[in-house]
């Protein structure tokens, strides 16, 4: 073996990339099913913020979605066919029938199944700090968060159509909503000006500065034309991108969107090759859909991997 050949690992029955809510959900039904599992978490997405989930039942008054993962982890240990690895994964290849290679770094691992659960990169406002507020008084989701900020001042932030309902979506929640384009370009139709005009949403197209506040809660927003928006709670509608590069290695099939398409058994477009969270649709981005879509891939991975003897038809 050269110096640069990747040690080979010993293989799995699937390797799943994405250490968050799906991925682990995943993990966790494939090792009650006694397969040994391989999960990948490079440590970042949604989930590693400092959000509180409250539409996950069983958890009166929510869970922080870092303690969620940490207790899928804890629960985890009690498999010993289920390890958990914090190498990242930049490269995958192979196929149904001769089994799947993941590549970081120094290492290659194979495995007869994959499951991408890879999640999306958000375009959150950058701003000296920013990160410290996502999850706290900056978030993306009225569905996750919007209840929770009633009455508040909120800033909604992005350019397009999609910010603006968002903003007339939010106005059921709270009479004081701004909307800050945050880009040199506004593109925002005249129907949705004329209806964020009737409900009284002040549009400014200006872009982000800085704020302030303190630990992770705003108070204000300054933009670069000098206006002071007071704000207690940020709506960042800038969009995210689908972490689909290690699909698109694999030959995957994307949706329009660009998120992966899948079946209703998580299959993509390629045997034996998953996908599951906030990476498979455009909308529905929730903890619930999430730990919904790993547990239904790893049972269609599980019955992949059973014998044609074992198999109904």
């Amino acid at each position: 073996m050269t110096a640069t050949s990747p040690e080979r690992h010993p293989t799995a029955d699937t390797i799943i990339v994405g250490g968050g809510p799906a991925g682990l959900s995943a993990a966790l039904c494939l090792a009650r099913y006694n397969r040994q599992v391989l999960v990948f978490d490079g440590g970042r997405g949604r989930s590693t913020h400092h959000q509180v989930n409250r539409n996950y039942i069983g958890f009166p008054g929510g869970i922080a979605t870092v303690d969620l993962r940490k207790r899928a982890v804890e629960q985890l240990a009690d498999y010993p066919g289920a390890r958990l690895s914090h190498h990242q994964v930049i490269g995958a290849e192979g196929d149904a029938e001769r089994g799947f290679t993941v590549r970081s770094q120094s290492h290659a691992f194979t495995a007869r199944t994959l499951i991408l659960a890879t999640g999306v990169l958000d375009h959150f406002p950058h701003f000296p700090g920013w990160e410290r507020y996502v999850g706290e008084s900056m978030f993306w989701c009225i569905a996750c968060d919007g209840y929770e900020n009633r009455g508040r001042r909120i800033l909604v932030v992005g350019h397009t159509d999609a910010a603006a309902a968002e903003a007339m979506q939010m106005h059921s929640l709270s009479d004081r909503v701004q909307l800050l384009t945050n880009s040199h370009r506004n593109e925002i139709s005249e129907v949705l000006c004329r209806r964020l005009r009737a409900a009284g949403i002040p549009v400014l197209h200006d872009q982000i500065r800085g704020v302030e506040g303190d630990q992770g809660r705003l108070r204000a927003v300054i933009t670069r034309g000098g206006e002071r928006l007071e704000t207690d709670s940020l709506f960042s509608i800038q969009g995210a991108t689908p972490e689909t590069r290690l699909a698109e290695q694999l030959g995957v099939e994307l949706a329009p969107t660009g998120y992966i398409r899948v079946d209703t058994e998580q299959q993509t477009s390629v045997p034996a090759v998953y996908a599951a969270g906030d990476v498979t649709s455009l909308h529905s981005h929730q903890v619930s859909a999430a730990v919904h879509e790993g547990s239904q891939a790893a049972s269609a991975a599980n019955y992949f991997l059973y014998p044609p003897e074992l198999k109904s038809a």
